[in-house]
């Protein structure tokens, strides 16, 4: 918000007087007091409820203006006139700047398979040059904030990153003029859920915006691998069955090739590598 000052040394009549604020350079009506008291629907919709007077500062001739939610195009000059039955008189404002620092990301969470890769969104709206901003990522855990990535002076600083992250997470170069800063994660970890906020920076300026990387599954490789081994156990078992049961019908004397091929098999080292299988999939 900003306030536009106009104001009169001596105090008029509020019943005949006549306050007006118009853009210098359009003539656009930003607000009109008229008959003793605000015309709202006399504004021009841009500035409809953003645009007010201080109505109980008016009786003692202070005719100020504020301007809410300030936008870029509201940069320019503004015209204050004030009529009475004794005189009128004017007095004009400038908006020299407008700065503003808008950081914005995607309303949805970002659900993923294990061993994906992610794009969290973070977009900033500034008249600031990109190269003057100073962004950073950062994963917010609950007692601490890990840092994920930062790009200062118009460069990366990817040794500053945490060291779970490092080599994992990248912006997009060609799209940081652009004002989109949004962060790749590569080969996505059951640990990597949880909320990240895109924090910008620009001299006394600041804004962020979050993304929730919120489900993490299984991909379509660990599943079938899942499968896989799910099959090979089941054979192997099957195939232990069958053997124990064929030598358990010929008794304690096993001779030939199905004896040599029965004490072969090591039952335990066998559940073994069937659990290792299991733990190297999950």
């Amino acid at each position: 918000s900003v306030v536009l000052p106009c104001s009169v040394d001596e105090l008029l009549s509020v019943e005949s007087l006549e306050v007006e604020w118009r853009r210098t350079d359009s003539e656009t009506l930003v607000h009109l007091y008229q008959d003793g008291e605000s015309r709202a629907e006399s504004q021009q919709q841009d500035y409809q409820d953003r645009a007010h007077f201080f109505t109980d500062q008016i009786q003692h001739g202070n005719f100020s203006l504020r301007l809410d939610n300030l936008r870029a195009e509201d940069k320019g000059e503004y015209t204050c006139r004030v009529y009475s039955q004794q005189e009128s008189g004017e007095t004009v404002v400038q908006i020299k700047d407008v700065e503003r620092l808008l950081v914005s990301s995607s309303d949805r969470s970002i659900s993923a398979s294990v061993g994906e890769d992610i794009t969290l969104n973070c977009s900033v709206d500034s008249h600031i040059p990109p190269g003057d901003l100073e962004v950073s990522w950062k994963k917010t855990d609950k007692n601490k904030n890990i840092l994920v990535l930062v790009f200062q002076n118009n460069e990366t600083l990817s040794d500053l990153s945490d060291k779970q992250y490092r080599d994992r997470v990248e912006l997009f170069p060609a799209e940081i003029p652009k004002g989109n800063f949004s962060l790749r994660l590569k080969s996505v970890r059951t640990e990597d859920k949880g909320v990240y906020m895109c924090q910008v920076f620009a001299g006394g300026l600041s804004a962020n915006a979050t993304a929730v990387l919120e489900q993490l599954g299984f991909s379509v490789l660990h599943i079938m691998m899942l499968i896989l081994c799910i099959s090979a156990s089941g054979s192997a078992l099957l195939l232990c069955c069958l053997i124990y049961c064929r030598s358990s019908t010929k008794g304690t004397n096993i001779k030939g090739k199905y004896s040599d091929l029965f004490f072969s098999f090591d039952v335990n080292k066998i559940f073994s590598t069937l659990m290792f299988s299991f733990s190297t999939i999950f």
